[in-house]
């Protein structure tokens, strides 16, 4: 095993062993799908949603909800955590690079991601009747761009702030989660996601990147 993989192993384990990040991250999105599912209004269909339901808007916004709750919240929460306990200095003294420290998180965050997505999928298709992606290949370079986008933005709050202030919580109201979504959302109806949509994450994703990994230090 490489020491990426060894590292983002790691990682996956320190992050199962804190039930709260856990819970919101993985279990939350289902749950509230089920719980929204569960409004008899919103299993009807509606002539205003082009004959859809609303349970079925509901699907790509839990899949955006994922990727905001793991790249806004948990990324750069457990970083700056670890910087104040002192943790990135004592990786600093190790040959440990800041570029892989960052990969590991993101490559934890996108396998958490992947398991808290394909419940939601299944949860809406087997217990409310929502469709899967009729445009399958859409829907996932959706998700990579959208999780790219989303856990760079993620890694470049933790490499440029030492906590998390409120306003930047605030950044996951904003694209690329909306850009995420609304393609997400054309995936799931048939479309081809809209380019513009796709260039958006593409571009922040591999922008936000760089930048963490040019700013990013030990303290």
């Amino acid at each position: 095993m490489n020491p990426l993989a060894k590292l983002t192993l790691t990682e996956s384990k320190l992050f199962l062993r804190d039930p709260t990040a856990v819970f919101f991250a993985i279990a939350f999105p289902p749950l509230l799908l089920g719980i929204l599912g569960a409004i008899p209004a919103f299993r009807e269909p509606s002539a205003d949603l082009g004959g859809l339901r609303v349970i079925d808007l509901y699907v790509p916004v839990m899949v955006g909800f994922v990727l905001a709750m793991l790249a806004i919240s948990a990324l750069p929460t457990y970083l700056a955590t670890y910087r104040e306990k002192g943790i990135l200095r004592r990786l600093a003294t190790t040959p440990v690079q800041p570029a892989s420290l960052l990969l590991a998180q993101m490559a934890m965050a996108f396998g958490m991601a992947l398991v808290a997505v394909t419940l939601v999928l299944g949860i809406g298709a087997v217990v409310f009747d929502t469709a899967v992606p009729e445009q399958p290949v859409g829907f996932l370079v959706a998700f990579v761009l959208a999780a790219a986008a989303l856990f760079a933005v993620g890694v470049l709050i933790a490499a440029v702030a030492p906590a998390m202030p409120e306003v930047l919580r605030r950044i996951g109201d904003y694209t690329p989660l909306g850009a995420g979504v609304q393609a997400l959302q054309d995936a799931m109806n048939g479309a081809w996601p809209q380019p513009l949509h796709l260039v958006v994450m593409a571009v922040i994703a591999i922008a936000a990147s760089l930048t963490a990994a040019k700013l990013f230090r030990w303290e």
